[in-house]
């Protein structure tokens, strides 16, 4: 079935919009762009919101809660928008709390407690405690970006939990408002502070009687149907009520609720010891059945972590050629435990991990075993565990799977039956998939090729999730184990409870919730799970005509948009390159992941005239948010699933633009090829117009340029025509020859950093030949989608390469952008032309190529450096090579996980991206520059991250070459005296 549409009539949410955007001081967003970006989350459904409040403070909530109670309209509050099962989106008025309410109030390390806004990303209170050697304990694959309140919510758990249980039994206290205005603590109650609310009366002593009257009715019931398993996520958390529980309102009402009850105001948080030292035993088993009856018996030695996998996630990893490193590391098996110890040293963490091991080797029918003591091994390893989404969503030649049925759980002792029996009901239905999770709680994850786009498809969905429910409650487990029930199982809770116990929770959400308004149609009398499909049987996108092949999604841009999995690892803010523009708004629609919503929403608008957009390549809102993707390419690489927001953009703009034109700034830095060549005519004279202030300005105005910006100066002389024109040189003719690739930047701006690298490979016993004929790969045009012209230039190139590629002639290049044009956008433009194959395969960074030369050895450089990554060197090509000549050279470096500089290109230089720029750029690499000392070594192969930094610091950056020919003039001087330094 299809989504529903938005059954709040337009001209009543027009007047809830104008009374919000009165009364709150927050970013009020019924737009269609915005309702159209938060109409789904991470799960297999879609409803599209009535509007979108992104609250400043808690008495932002407070009166948006006032002002839809005065409209009848449904809340929904919405913190990381990762949920698996539907519960984050609806038909309501959603409260986006993760942009303004990020902060950990307070942190009191005695007493062990956290108090933080709901916003409020786990990995930065984790940051604060861990100052203490204290965590909050659950800990999702998500905690560098999800919020608390979403955890609370959900109440999540994560790799830990069998150390610190779920989120339920890590809070202590809530602030909560309900949908009728009341404002209040809530927490464990004794009998005493109970009967003391009652007697008091009013709204809050009405709710705690009812509260009462639930708990003396059901409490035989909730003790005998709840089950005794530490994964119990499903369902109302009834049992907190009960007096050997504390009568603890706080975990009853809000841990698990998913927003149908009330919204969170801030938490009263308890945090425990964080093992400051750790040590992973990895378990080799013949299959992940075995692995997991060996569960209880490797609890006996109380690890922190114990996770398992199957042996399909490794051949899907190694399919999708995903951690090549880390799976050569696992020791042999069909099935792996992985199981992490903790100790106050290294020695303690270690013996206990010996201790286990000692045991296992003693017992029938030992498991391999490896212990892992270096910290680079032991990532590599969480890695491949972390990677369980990412290897089994989208796969070459195979079905897409997707959530649905990927969290259930049993008790630990009775994994290894259970997955047997569970892998027999996949075999009936014809499914198949890669089983991996929490083992040592009994919480197994999956994604299943469920079809869910045709009717026969959905309805074996529907019947698989019915049987497996059946299954999971005949082992005495839970329908969910982390992810909550939301839609995908909440219409399933009577098999697991009962009809009286959904009577329970009917009349628990009614106390607190009367007139059905938190979050409506989840959990409580929901939605059904065939219903609000993001696909569905009427989901039948357009075929589209496109430039890139898209051979990845089966050469369709349609299938590209449904690429992204939700999972929102591009709102991270900690680390990593994707995505620069979310690190610096905190706005979903500038994250790789609202990106990919608003086009799948584009395009499912195209055939879906009740949408929220439905102007096609025209849409103004996917065209506001592409505006700021600094195609930095982050997510090529950072995205667990790969998704290409780049190319994206550039095939979104070729068609956006086609009959219209262009912003200037598309023409002055996308013709930045042409204005080059023409400039090498009288560089001195295009320079005096381009540096002399009353001069610059005018050129910057009719260019689109900041004005803050300095145009760079084009050298009197281009490297081209200094190897053309330089006196005749043997250049080891009996070398191997090397093409280096004279890009437009070097070329006509820094010729020196080409010139460094002729000599720095001359001098490593190599011919360099330098292509005749002026080429270019077009990398200026990408981004603004000028995608047929872009293809002239490379097809000139691939003439003009083909004699020298064809011999096997390798080409260096030496910015990352161009290279990266090489390696990515060639093949993707022409993917069945085998010239650009082998153009792709033969083409290498500097540092690339020398580090793969056997016999090269670099000259040696003690000195201290700062390196800085160009996004396209991590994200395309890859930064081994580089580190590796770094330190063979004996350099003393820091590599700086700064992300992008901000420029990107032509992106810094644009007058409506500038202060953006300057945001991303002062994250991390700026105040790393300044803060570097005077003889320290800035280093960079990127033009635009060489430019942000020289001019928005007192330093300049130099590239791999030129420090490769600082090494060897070093070198020089050093055995035969002064070595004559090249004046450019």
């Amino acid at each position: 079935m299809a989504s529903r549409t938005n059954n709040f009539p337009p001209a009543a949410a027009e007047t809830l919009a104008a009374d919000l955007r009165q009364r709150i001081q927050g970013e009020v967003r019924f737009d269609h762009g915005s309702r159209a970006l938060y109409a789904t989350d991470g799960s297999n459904y879609r409803q599209v919101p009535i509007g979108v409040v992104v609250p400043q403070n808690r008495e932002d909530i407070i009166e948006t809660m006032a002002v839809c109670r005065e409209h009848q309209a449904p809340v929904l509050a919405r913190g990381g928008g990762t949920s698996l099962a539907g519960q984050c989106c609806n038909t309501a008025v959603i409260m986006d709390m993760s942009k303004y309410l990020r902060r950990v109030l307070e942190l009191d390390p005695e007493r062990r407690r956290a108090r933080v806004e709901p916003g409020c990303v786990l990995d930065d209170l984790r940051d604060e405690a861990e100052q203490h050697h204290l965590t909050f304990g659950p800990d999702p694959s998500t905690h560098d970006h999800n919020s608390l309140g979403g955890m609370i919510g959900n109440n999540s758990c994560g790799v830990h939990s069998i150390m610190a249980g779920r989120t339920a039994d890590n809070v202590n206290a809530l602030e909560i408002l309900t949908y009728d205005g009341l404002r209040l603590w809530v927490g464990p109650t004794s009998e005493e502070k109970l009967e003391q609310i009652i007697r008091t009366g009013g709204r809050r002593g009405e709710i705690y009687s009812g509260l009462k009257a639930i708990r003396d009715k059901y409490a035989d019931l909730i003790r005998q149907r709840y089950p005794k398993i530490p994964r119990r996520v499903s369902g109302y958390n009834l049992d907190e009520l009960l007096p050997e529980n504390g009568f603890n309102v706080a975990r009853a009402l809000v841990v698990g609720t998913e927003g149908t009850c009330v919204t969170v105001l801030q938490a009263d948080l308890c945090l425990i010891p964080s093992p400051p030292s750790r040590t992973v035993v990895v378990l080799g088993y013949p299959d992940v059945y075995t692995a997991g009856d060996h569960i209880p018996q490797i609890l006996e030695y109380a690890p922190i972590g114990l996770e398992g996998m199957d042996n399909l996630l490794l051949k899907y990893m190694k399919k999708e050629h995903m951690y090549p490193k880390g799976r050569a590391l696992l020791p042999e098996g069909g099935g792996w435990l992985l199981v992490e110890f903790g100790g106050e040293t290294k020695a303690e963490a270690d013996e206990k991990a010996k201790r286990l091991m000692q045991a296992l080797k003693q017992s029938d029918n030992p498991p391999n075993m490896k212990l892992f003591d270096d910290p680079e091994e032991e990532e590599r390893i969480w890695k491949i565990r972390k990677a369980g989404l990412g290897a089994t969503a989208h796969l070459r030649g195979e079905e897409d799977t997707w959530p649905g049925w990927e969290d259930a759980a049993v008790s630990p002792e009775k994994v290894g039956p259970y997955l047997r029996d569970f892998r027999q009901l996949l075999k009936r239905y014809h499914y198949d998939c890669s089983l991996y999770g929490h083992f040592g709680d009994g919480c197994i994850h999956v994604r299943i090729d469920f079809d869910l786009i045709t009717k026969e498809g959905i309805k074996n969905f529907k019947a698989f999730t019915h049987d497996a429910a059946d299954l999971v409650l005949s082992y005495g487990g839970s329908l969910s184990g982390e992810h909550g029930d939301g839609q995908a199982r909440a219409d399933l809770l009577p098999k697991m409870y009962g009809e009286e116990l959904i009577q329970a929770f009917r009349e628990f959400k009614t106390l607190w919730d009367p007139l059905n308004h938190m979050n409506p149609g989840k959990v409580v009398d929901p939605y059904p799970r065939d219903s609000n499909l993001r696909l569905g049987a009427d989901f039948r996108p357009p075929t589209l005509k496109t430039v890139f092949a898209f051979s990845e999604d089966d050469g369709s841009f349609s299938k590209a948009s449904l690429r992204c999995v939700g999972v929102g690892e591009c709102r991270r803010n900690h680390q990593g390159v994707m995505c620069p523009s979310y690190m610096a708004t905190k706005e979903e629609m500038h994250s790789t992941r609202g990106r990919a919503r608003l086009l799948y929403e584009m395009i499912y608008g195209m055939t879906h005239e009740d949408a929220p957009l439905t102007a096609g390549w025209k849409s103004k809102a996917v065209y506001d948010s592409l505006d700021l993707c600094l195609s930095c390419k982050g997510c090529l690489s950072d995205c667990p699933v790969d998704v290409d927001m780049a190319t994206y953009k550039a095939e979104f703009n070729y068609h956006h633009f086609q009959g219209r034109l262009r912003p200037r700034v598309a023409y002055s830095m996308g013709g930045i090829y042409e204005a080059s060549r023409l400039a090498a005519l009288a560089p001195w004279a295009v320079n005096f117009f381009s540096q002399t202030p009353i001069f610059s300005h005018v050129v910057k105005f009719a260019a689109g340029i900041a004005q803050e910006r300095r145009l760079p100066r084009f050298a009197p002389q281009t490297f081209k025509r200094w190897y053309q024109q330089r006196p005749h040189r043997p250049g080891n003719p009996g070398g191997h020859k090397v093409l280096l690739w004279p890009d437009t930047f070097n070329n006509h701006l820094h010729p020196e950093i080409l010139v460094a690298a002729v000599e720095v490979l001359e001098a490593g016993g190599f011919q360099v030949i330098v292509p005749t004929p002026a080429l270019c790969c077009g990398r200026p045009l990408y981004a603004w989608g000028m995608l047929d012209k872009a293809k002239k230039r490379l097809t000139h190139l691939l003439d003009a390469l083909t004699p020298e590629v064809s011999q096997g002639v390798p080409i260096v290049g030496l910015e990352p952008s161009c290279v990266a044009a090489f390696r990515d956008e060639l093949i993707k433009l022409f993917p069945k032309d085998d010239r650009a194959r082998r153009i792709s395969q033969q083409t290498f960074m500097l540092g690339e190529f020398l580090a793969q030369q056997k016999n090269y050895e670099p000259p040696l450089l003690h000195r201290k450096a700062v390196v800085h990554a160009h996004c396209h060197h991590h994200a395309v090509i890859g930064l081994e090579g580089e580190k590796q000549i770094l330190e063979r050279m004996g350099l003393q470096y820091h590599w700086l996980d700064s992300g992008c500089c901000g420029m990107a290109g032509p992106f810094g230089f644009e007058a409506d991206h500038y202060e953006l720029s300057l945001k991303i750029g002062e994250r991390v690499l700026l105040p790393a520059v300044r803060a570097a000392e005077k003889d320290t070594l800035i280093i960079t192969d990127g033009f635009a991250c060489q430019e942000q930094i020289t001019q928005t610091t007192d330093r300049s950056a130099l590239h791999l070459s030129q420090i490769l020919l600082m090494a060897l003039r070093e070198g020089q001087r050093g055995t035969r005296g002064a070595y004559p330094e090249r004046k450019w």
